[in-house]
């Protein structure tokens, strides 16, 4: 399947085949195909919980509010966050560039980073947003269905997944095989409101 037609065909779905799970091989292409996606200096602070442990599965469903593809789609996938991969990976991250391209980018990193925990917060939240994004066209293009989903307590599931006090969740995505389709688009807005050519227009 083309970048297009993924694209125009992702749809959040709810409604999956119980029966199906995704092979690991799947699994594993469909997290290194999200792990090219971009981050703010390549810091990588994406981290990609699967779920597969049926009873682990029901608990978590139970904090999302008993919504029924937690447990009935291929793969749950608790996209996460380390906060402080700016201060942990950036050696690594950075190994593979010249000399003189790591004595710029490591300082820099700290200094933007340090002392600044919305910055840390806000990029997080940013690299998972694209990741996410990801996952789903890459799914799309497998053939699978998704939908991201936020409506669950974030801190039960920190619990259940044993979430390190310094990382975050950004939100659930759920793969698998539809059994309904979407329902139609319900609305969408026109291209000349969202579309700002130079900025906003002033206010009268």
């Amino acid at each position: 399947m083309d970048t297009f037609t993924a694209i125009e065909t992702r749809r959040s779905v709810k409604y999956f085949d119980p029966q199906h799970r995704m092979t690991e091989a799947e699994i594993q292409h469909l997290i290194a195909l999200a792990m090219l996606s971009p981050t703010a200096f390549n810091l990588q602070h994406w981290r990609f919980v699967t779920v597969h442990d049926p009873a682990l599965r029901q608990q978590i469903r139970t904090a999302a509010h008993d919504q029924e593809q937690v447990t009935d789609a291929s793969l749950l996938l608790v996209l996460c966050a380390d906060l402080k991969a700016w201060r942990r990976y950036p050696e690594r991250c950075w190994s593979n560039a010249p000399q003189q391209v790591r004595d710029y980018m490591l300082p820099t990193i700290d200094q933007f980073y340090r002392y600044h925990e919305q910055a840390q917060h806000d990029e997080c939240l940013r690299s998972c947003g694209i990741a996410a994004q990801t996952v789903m066209l890459t799914a799309r293009a497998m053939g699978y269905d998704s939908c991201p989903m936020v409506g669950f307590d974030f801190d039960a599931v920190a619990k259940l997944i044993n979430l390190p006090d310094d990382h975050l969740i950004s939100m659930f995505i759920v793969i698998g095989r539809a059994l309904k389709a979407a329902q139609p688009r319900p609305g969408q807005l026109a291209m000349d409101e969202v579309l700002l050519v130079d900025g906003f227009p002033v206010a009268p």
